[in-house]
């Protein structure tokens, strides 16, 4: 198969997957955006953690709230759990890699507020712990995983929302993950501000 052939499959497995996927995902996403809405209309906040990849779209997301997405607004609540080394380095020296969340979230966590937990298998042990501890603050956890769910799909909570995207490979459920946190700030800003 030459490069351009196996670029064209990529392209052609992503947008497969995206379609089919479409009605599936799209009621937990509306929810996740309302949920979120919700949040930061009450003087709530938007904590979002994940590791690699999922680390780089918690920081995405938190900076389309913060700054903007596609229409000017006023700055929305959202800090991403993976951005300070200081924190994360000395949770994980003098505790546990598996806390660097967890200790984040009881420490800024407040009733009311959401985690965005991310993780395209489900099972990353440190966004599991930091589903716990949002459950111990009152929080509501919005869980975006592939596969199965995993872990993080065993731990939620009735009032939690998971955006589970059923695929095996990785890169294909970061695109979607991508894809989704795009219509979470899209749905956000129309729910805030209307179809402007």
């Amino acid at each position: 198969m030459s490069l351009t052939k196996r670029i064209n499959k990529h392209f052609q497995e992503s947008a497969q997957l995206k379609l089919s996927l479409r009605e599936e995902l799209s009621l937990p996403i509306e929810a996740a955006a309302q949920a979120m809405l919700d949040c930061l209309t009450n003087d709530g906040k938007i904590l979002a953690c994940g590791n690699g990849g999922s680390a780089a779209d918690a920081q995405h997301f938190a900076a389309e709230l913060i700054n903007r997405f596609e229409i000017e607004r006023p700055s929305l609540a959202a800090i991403a759990l993976t951005t300070d080394s200081s924190v994360l380095t000395s949770i994980a020296n003098d505790y546990d890699f598996s806390q660097i969340f967890s200790k984040q979230v009881r420490g800024l966590g407040m009733h009311g507020d959401v985690l965005l937990a991310i993780s395209t298998s489900g099972n990353s042990g440190n966004v599991v712990e930091a589903i716990h501890a949002a459950h111990e603050r009152e929080m509501i956890v919005v869980a975006l995983t592939g596969r199965d769910g995993g872990g993080m799909g065993k731990v939620l909570e009735p009032g939690d929302i998971h955006i589970c995207v059923n695929a095996n490979s990785t890169a294909r459920i970061q695109e979607i993950h991508l894809l989704a946190l795009h219509c979470l700030c899209d749905g956000i800003d129309y729910l805030l501000l209307g179809d402007e």
